[in-house]
């Protein structure tokens, strides 16, 4: 039994299977190093988070106030996150540990993630940038799952300003992706990539038979580490420039 489920099991007996059901990232690497990198993306997404908080969100609208709550987070035609393995595990083991929700809701997570990917033909090739969706961690209950402990990135960056030059520096969110970038690498090597959020909640489903993530690690890992276009900042710029339409009001973060 993995340590860091051990409470889990105990407080929930019904969460037995959920929380030692062997999990196939551990397979390349120990537990203690992959544990030790979850442990720096947490805090490097923490700073981050604290320092957009005290920095600029104050010119940002409360979403609390919002009369609708959540689109943001949920509008299919501009939501297109993408994160990277070590933050899908992230983001695995907080909605694992979480005491908001029951098994049955953790499941319900992966269901959604799994009906988004075939909704919005979500898949793990092309320019993954382009592809839109609406975000299977937002609750109407609870707003996001992993406001806390797991947020990606942009969405930490992004709020509802009234003004432009209100809106953090994109270099604040390019920085801190680039650091989980290295985190990923000293941890899979070459067998990872920045995909839509939905994509990689399936492929770590803790009841994911794991066949199509060894078929995507293999492929990766076939690449030359120097070859792979890591960059998130770069295909961000270049969908940015493609894109038809530009979006001023962005989702806030409280």
């Amino acid at each position: 039994m993995r340590v860091d489920h051990l409470w889990l099991a105990r407080a929930n007996p019904a969460c037995l299977d959920l929380a030692v059901k062997p999990t196939r990232e551990f397979q390349m690497i120990s537990r203690r190093s992959e544990a030790e990198a979850l442990a720096q993306l947490q805090r490097l997404k923490a700073s981050y988070q604290t320092f957009i908080k005290l920095n600029y969100e104050q010119a940002a609208k409360d979403c609390r106030s919002c009369p609708a709550r959540g689109s943001c987070c949920t509008d299919a035609h501009f939501v297109n996150v993408n994160i990277t393995r070590l933050e899908a595990v992230a983001i695995r083991e907080t909605i694992a540990r979480t005491p908001r929700l029951t098994c049955e809701e953790k499941r319900e997570v992966y269901s959604r993630a799994r009906e988004t990917v075939k909704r919005y033909s979500l898949s793990a090739t092309g320019d993954t940038f382009q592809q839109t969706y609406s975000c299977p961690l937002f609750s109407r209950k609870f707003g996001c799952l992993v406001h806390r402990r797991a947020k990606p990135a942009p969405c930490i960056q992004h709020a509802c300003y009234e003004n432009w030059e209100d809106l953090p520096p994109l270099s604040l969110q390019t920085r801190t992706e680039h650091h989980v970038e290295k985190l990923n690498i000293e941890i899979y090597g070459a067998a990872w990539a920045w995909l839509p959020l939905p994509v990689w909640l399936t492929l770590v489903d803790p009841e994911s038979d794991g066949v199509e993530l060894k078929k995507l690690e293999r492929e990766w890992s076939s690449q030359e580490l120097k070859n792979k276009k890591f960059s998130a900042y770069s295909a961000r710029q270049l969908n940015f420039k493609s894109s038809s339409h530009q979006r001023k009001v962005l989702p806030v973060i409280r």
